[in-house]
């Protein structure tokens, strides 16, 4: 596996993984399915490893606990604060940036982690009720203290990720980005992480699974896949988007991939500063994706996939509920 650089000096793997779908989210859930592909993404090289003390409730840091245990200097570990979610009503959802909340965050999800250190430390959304100078000054206190490595964003604003960037050097910014999620490129995250030479850590690259072409109707998700409530897979949403995919999966065919890799490699060959974080909870998957750092792209490619993909060609929003990303 190839390395690139995030921000002021985070060496990762070109492709990480993110895990939040072995917890939730992504209908049922096999533990040692999960422990297993972990293991495989390691002996891969895949080196980042992305979670958040959201995710499960925190019952996904514990499962990256169990697998990066004997392995930690193999890995470079991502968590996040600031979504918070209450276990009696797992739905419901608030944001919290105030100072004294990002140290007790950390500290619980150095616990759950089973380590000294986190490598890098993401506020999840920015609380707007908060100066986000207060919330990365406490960030910063934590790098002080030995216990995180690197700061990142994710979903903030082209203004926060200035203000944030003048109190200390944010190393990533984490955003959906994928051939159908083009917002940062539009809406000037992009330009203000680059300018400030921030790394950018694109998660859901696959577009959810859909841009892998393996979806063909909504009632192929489980009940409990919150895909079903995406309207991006709804009703004639679905449809249009679909004929989109069929697009990829021609181009995959004539490069001899598959169109998760096709779309990984487009997001790869967006800058050798962008890393995708494609999540998934099976090893065969896993593999699939690693595959993709092989998927060589000329000019006629990109020309011909932005003509097809170009930004706001997806039918529908990315979530039902837009009002806590872009904060």
């Amino acid at each position: 596996m190839i390395e690139r650089i995030l921000g002021c000096g985070l060496r990762v793997s070109a492709i990480g993984l993110g895990c939040m779908g072995m917890s939730e989210f992504y209908g049922p859930r096999d533990e040692e399915e999960s422990l297993r592909t972990i293991a495989r993404a390691i002996d891969l090289g895949v080196t980042l490893l992305d979670t958040a003390d959201a995710y499960g409730l925190g019952a996904n840091e514990r499962l990256v606990a169990k697998a990066v245990r004997g392995k930690r200097d193999r890995v470079v570990l991502a968590t996040k604060f600031g979504i918070v979610r209450r276990p009696d009503n797992p739905d419901e959802r608030s944001i919290n940036g105030r100072p004294e909340y990002v140290r007790s965050a950390c500290d619980a999800s150095l616990q759950r982690l089973g380590v000294d250190h986190i490598d890098l430390y993401y506020q999840h959304r920015v609380d707007t009720s908060v100066p986000i100078e207060e919330t990365i000054g406490a960030m910063v206190e934590l790098i002080a203290a030995g216990k995180v490595r690197f700061l990142g964003l994710s979903e903030a604003s082209a203004e926060n990720i200035r203000r944030a960037h003048a109190v200390h050097p944010i190393a990533a910014l984490q955003n959906e980005w994928s051939l159908w999620s083009r917002d940062l490129e539009v809406n000037g995250q992009l330009d203000a992480a680059r300018a400030l030479g921030i790394g950018v850590v694109a998660y859901s690259p696959l577009g959810r699974g859909f841009l892998t072409g393996k979806i063909t109707s909504p009632q192929e998700l489980s009940s409990d896949d919150f895909r079903r409530t995406s309207p991006r897979f709804i009703g004639e949403n679905f449809e249009q988007n679909l004929k989109l995919v069929r697009a990829v999966e021609a181009m995959a065919n004539r490069k001899g991939c598959t169109p998760g890799q096709l779309a990984l490699g487009w997001v790869l060959a967006r800058g050798k500063d962008v890393v995708p974080i494609p999540g998934t909870k099976r090893v065969r998957y896993l593999e699939e994706n690693a595959g993709a750092v092989s998927v060589a792209f000329d000019l006629a490619d990109l020309d011909e996939l932005e003509a097809v993909f170009p930004p706001g060609a997806a039918s529908g929003a990315r979530y039902a509920d837009m009002s806590l990303v872009n904060r």
